[in-house]
């Protein structure tokens, strides 16, 4: 199904996904030119949301790789059930009169194939959206293997020979930036950058994922995380689900508003380690950021009671 840009902007929009122009032209593009997406930024700014999103929207399966620092070919693309065959080697070799015979030809069939992420987006029968996801934790020798089926839709088993894509995947790479990509990977690629939301942005995102949540506090709690994320050097800076998360758990105290008392109280929500609470204490305090909430700089605060 092809989309406009304007269908696109709205199935994102149905689908709770706060998405700027950028980011729908740039997936709008990948997928009209049907070339891979890759989609690079911090950690927890929405990246693997994106698959999920195009999958929904094309009500299509999700198939997802999942990549780690040793990931190889046979974990990505497929292996042999080598104890299913071994049990058949076993059985076939002496038949009811107790005569050898051979191994049957058809040992290296579908039946003993074991289809992985890769495999199984190139024989879908309905186009997919495979998700290769974290591609930066890889080496660059995978990063290449990954060359053929990036550009020409196709894989090569020795057994069967190059099968190609019965549909062309829509395919989303996710990076951290742990480390530079390869040219030859950025080249098959339309590239898409994600940063940590604005506070107006991640209000919106806020009002649309926090149901019951007041005006008051979805503002304080959007201009509180992008204050700490600007202000503090921490390990993790919160991330979109940890402010999602924020909101929900101040919303369970019935809190209408950030005060001292309830954020530190919720500092462990906010923050994944004992480094960067003590960081806030140290450096910023809930004092301050409640201070800093009651200014007047920051994003507009029109409506709050």
């Amino acid at each position: 199904m092809e989309l406009t840009i304007e269908q696109l902007t709205r199935a994102f929009e149905q689908q709770g996904y706060i998405a700027d122009q950028e980011t729908v032209v740039t997936a709008y593009l990948a997928l009209t030119l049907q070339k891979p997406l890759l989609v690079e930024g911090p950690p927890g700014v929405g990246k693997t949301e994106i698959a999920k999103v195009l999958a929904n929207i094309f009500d299509t399966e999700l198939i997802r790789l999942q990549c780690y620092e040793g990931l190889d070919e046979n974990k990505a693309l497929y292996e042999w059930n080598y104890q299913k065959q071994l049990i058949k080697i076993q059985l076939s070799q002496v038949n009811r009169e107790g005569e050898c015979q051979t191994v049957e030809e058809g040992l290296f069939s579908a039946e003993y194939l074991l289809e992985r992420p890769l495999l199984k987006a190139i024989r879908a029968e309905k186009r997919p959206v495979l998700l290769i996801d974290e591609i930066d934790k890889v080496d660059q020798e995978f990063e290449a293997f990954l060359f053929e089926i990036l550009s020409d839709f196709q894989v090569s088993i020795p057994e069967w020979g190059t099968l190609k894509a019965r549909h062309i995947p829509v395919v989303v790479l996710t990076s951290n930036g742990e480390r530079e990509l390869s040219d030859g990977l950025k080249r098959r690629c339309v590239y898409l950058y994600l940063d940590f939301p604005t506070p107006e942005k991640e209000l919106r995102i806020i009002t649309a994922k926090v149901p019951g949540i007041g005006r008051r506090l979805s503002l304080e709690v959007a201009k509180a995380v992008g204050y700490i994320r600007d202000k503090l050097e921490l390990r993790k800076k919160p991330s979109i689900a940890e402010t999602l998360d924020w909101a929900r758990a101040l919303v369970s105290l019935d809190a209408d508003r950030l005060t001292p008392e309830t954020v530190n109280l919720t500092l462990n929500i906010i923050f994944k380690n004992k480094d960067d609470i003590d960081s806030f204490r140290q450096n910023l305090g809930p004092q301050e950021l409640v201070g800093f909430l009651n200014g007047t700089s920051g994003i507009a605060t029109g409506g709050r009671g």
